[in-house]
Parts: structure tokens; sequence; C-alpha cells
């Protein structure tokens, strides 16, 4: 069997049936012939081998679908939607305060109609959606933040959970600038945006839990790490323990802390010049010279 030529064997590769030797006991077939001529180990291989010498195409494999909840799908749902600027989602956060430089903001998307569920076994909706892009430290996406919005884009839609995350989120965040030295970090979307419209400069990492900022993967040229909590214990105890691995890590670590539950009620309580006026008094010396000096400017409405 080894001593039949491949060509031989390619050209009655369709006239042979499955064959064993009587004296030796072997058998296959030509595709077997093929692969051992070859050197080949799958069969897939040998299967290419033979289509490529009778001139047939070459078979393309369905594309498998996303896996539901996976980083795939996150990248896909990111791709179907458009930025921001003259859309609901940008309507919601106006409403919530958050009016500066919207137009710059590459992590902030919108899907006018994203799927929801309210459980397994509940009918699919759609509703107009904020997307927010998950990144690593290097900015690959790894997976997508959806807030389901109410249709006039007002608030947040009246649905059992408007906010889900999907995807790879451990360790990563929603990013606004790319962190080098100096960085703030916290829980909420909303949280950050507020701090960034005082502080427009300055690079933040939105971890989307308390849980996962706790666990969020730091710079590793990071000197400085601000962390702004939320007023709850949770918040309170997810700054702490992230403070803690920070400098435990050699980097300097401060909690940055609002009057009310947090820091975008108090930018729509107070006004962002009272906010900006709290924050610079938080920061370093160093840090308020950078990032807070003269930023009342940007801290105003566009």
């Amino acid at each position: 069997m080894r001593n039949i030529t491949l060509s031989a064997t390619y050209s009655v590769l369709c006239a042979v049936e499955h064959k064993t030797d009587a004296a030796t006991g072997q058998h296959g077939d030509l595709l077997d012939l093929i692969r051992l001529n070859r050197g080949l180990d799958r069969l897939g291989e040998a299967l290419g081998e033979a289509r490529a010498f009778l001139g047939l195409p070459k078979r393309e494999l369905p594309r498998a679908p996303a896996r539901a909840g996976s980083s795939d799908s996150a990248r896909r749902l990111l791709a179907l939607s458009r930025p921001i600027v003259g859309t609901l989602a940008e309507t919601y956060l106006r409403n919530r305060g958050i009016t500066a430089r919207l137009e710059v903001v590459p992590a902030l998307r919108f899907h006018p109609a994203c799927f929801y569920r309210a459980h397994d076994a509940a009918p699919r909706e759609s509703w107009p959606a904020l997307i927010a892009a998950v990144t690593d430290a290097a900015g690959a996406i790894t997976g997508v933040h959806r807030t389901w919005l109410d249709r006039d884009g007002s608030g947040k839609a009246p649905i059992a959970a408007p906010r889900r995350a999907l995807g790879h989120l451990l360790g990563n965040a929603v990013r606004f600038g790319m962190a080098s030295d100096v960085m703030i970090a916290a829980e909420g979307i909303e949280t950050m945006l507020s701090l960034r419209r005082v502080l427009p400069d300055m690079p933040m990492a939105a971890a989307l839990s308390a849980n996962h900022l706790i666990a969020l993967i730091l710079p590793p040229a990071l000197r400085r790490l601000y962390i702004a909590r939320d007023n709850d214990a949770a918040g309170r105890h997810a700054a702490m323990r992230l403070r803690d691995r920070a400098r435990a890590a050699g980097t300097e670590a401060r909690i940055l802390w609002p009057v009310t539950n947090d820091f975008n009620a108090d930018l729509r309580r107070f006004g962002a010049d009272a906010l900006l006026a709290r924050l610079r008094a938080q920061l370093t010396p160093e840090d308020a010279e950078r990032f807070a000096w003269g930023a009342t400017q940007s801290a105003a409405p566009a």
C-alpha cells in the first residue's frame, strides 16, 4: 500500500473504496495514503491536499456565532454602535450635568435598539442604550457596559436591570485617557464623567462595580493613584482595599470623597465650580497645578 504513487492515488481518489490488505491486515483508503505519503497528521490536511490536486475550491467553514457574554459579543455590539453626539445618550448625560467634551470620548457609543431580557425566559425587548467600551491596560477591548435608556433620553429605561456588562471585566475598566504616572479610578461611568468635566486632562478609569474596583489592574509606571469613592459602605470598603493594594505595590494612593452619595450627585447639587474647588483641595499641590489650575473654564457647560 505504501508503494502506490501519490499521483495514482490522486487520480482515482473518488473511485476506490475503503480496502483491507488480506496478507498484512493493514487497512485504509486513499485519504490515508495521502496522509502517510505527505506526512500529514490530520484528516483535514489530507482533504486539503486532495482538493488542491483535483482543482476543487477550498471549503470555507461557517463562522461560529459569538458566544453570548463573550468578549467577541462585546466587540460586535460596540462595532454596531455609533458616537454619542446628537443621540439620546448625549441627552441622558447632559441631564445628569455631564456636558463637557463629549465629542472626544471614544470609549462611549450609542445603540438605538439594544436587546434586553429581564431573565433567560423573558421576551426580548429593545431599548436605546449608552454603550461603554471596557479595555485592558494596553487599550484592547475586552467587554462593554450597557446603560439602557428611556426612549426620550430623560433617564434610565424603566426595566428591572438598566445596567449590565458583558465580556471580560475583572481587572479592566472603561477608560478616559490612557494613564501613565497619575490617574483617578472609581466605580461608575457617571462618577468619572463628572470628574472629567472639571479635570478634563486627568486620565480616569471606571471599574463598574465596587468588587471590580478592588481588582483593577494598575499601570506599571503609575506613581500616584486617586480613588474617587462612592459614599456608601461598599464604596468605602473598595476604596480602602484598592488604596492598600496600590501602596503595597509602591504607588502613592489617596482617596477622594464626595459630600453627597457620589460625585455626580455633587456636580448636580453644587455645580461644577464647587466640585472643582473641592477636588483641588484633595489633590497634591503638584497635581492641582497640573490638572486643576485654570480648569474652571473647562467646567462651564458646553
